[in-house]
């Protein structure tokens, strides 16, 4: 079953500053900070919440159908979506501008200066649900806000199943937005910091939310996550990585699993596991795209986590 991710796509420029920013700062010089931080260390990724989800679907087996809006530089991410078997019909290239981009850089103490231009990104909205023909399920990942609103309302029209994912893309929404989101949806999957924003903003409980939608998602890193569906909970215990790299792009890894066992019919329980499984192998490396796991490895890696046999392999 093809699934379509609407989200962004992006180049995360990654730089490393090999002191520590507070050595830098004068905290009363703050008002008339001028600061320049040499970065030895850069390296440039793939990434994008759409992207990120479709590479993770396409390595479990599964048919993604990422949808959003790039610039005139998006060519060696093309390349990459195409030596990963990704179709891209539906990424529109927007000419005149730049494909999103952040720059991150970090220092010592893991401390973090993020720039982010939204680019292309800006354009997501004029992207149709209606163009992708045949799909039954989706999901609403970060990207434009108009873009989200947008799509969030065509899937719901359609009749299309979708997981909303506000993501790092919840505080441009208020509880007015936050509570039809919940209405359209399907589904609901959020960490343990956006459940509480978005509980504080739409001042629904958990009770209510299920009241809306099938299932509500909360990751909680290395606690687990826990998937609550009517009168049931599921909890899921995090897989542990055999190191930790980067956890940047755990979220959707996470996503992508939860997306694969909708697509097949597998029970939350099952779901949950492969979602556990794709954050711990993603986290294992650097950068959101750089993770290898072939269908008998994930096989053979679920059934020595979780005691059964991966449905289907």
């Amino acid at each position: 079953m093809a699934v379509l991710i609407c989200g962004s796509f992006a180049f995360d420029n990654i730089m490393v500053f090999k002191d520590r920013f507070a050595n830098h700062i004068l905290p009363d010089k703050i008002h008339i900070l001028n600061v320049s931080f040499l970065v030895p260390e850069l390296r440039r990724e793939f990434g994008g919440c759409a992207g990120n989800i479709a590479y993770n679907l396409k390595l479990l087996g599964g048919e993604p159908l990422p949808m959003g809006t790039v610039g005139s530089d998006f060519a060696p991410y093309a390349e990459w979506l195409d030596h990963c078997g990704i179709d891209r019909r539906f990424v529109a290239e927007k000419t005149g501008t730049l494909t999103a981009q952040a720059f991150i850089t970090t220092d010592l103490d893991d401390n973090q200066i993020t720039a982010f231009h939204p680019g292309a990104m800006s354009f997501a909205h004029e992207n149709r649900v209606g163009d992708a023909h045949g799909v039954t399920l989706g999901i609403v990942s970060p990207d434009g806000r108009e873009a989200m609103i947008e799509h969030a309302a065509q899937f719901a029209a359609a009749g299309i199943s979708f997981i909303f994912d506000p993501g790092q893309g919840l505080p441009m929404f208020d509880g007015e937005d936050l509570r039809r989101f919940i209405g359209q949806a399907t589904w609901v999957t959020v960490n343990d910091y956006e459940w509480q924003l978005l509980q504080d903003r739409t001042g629904m409980s958990e009770r209510a939310v299920l009241e809306q939608v099938d299932a509500l998602i909360v990751t909680r890193g290395a606690n687990g996550s826990t998937i609550y569906t009517g009168s049931e909970a599921h909890y899921i215990a995090a897989v542990k990585p055999a190191r930790i790299a980067d956890p940047t792009g755990c979220g959707d890894a996470y996503r992508a699993g939860l997306l694969y066992g909708l697509s097949n019919g597998l029970d939350w329980e099952i779901s949950g596991r492969i979602a556990s499984l794709m954050g711990a192998i993603k986290i294992e490396q650097p950068g959101t795209q750089n993770h290898r796991c072939s269908r008998a490895e994930l096989a053979a890696r679920y059934e020595r986590e979780f005691g059964d046999a991966l449905p289907g392999s």
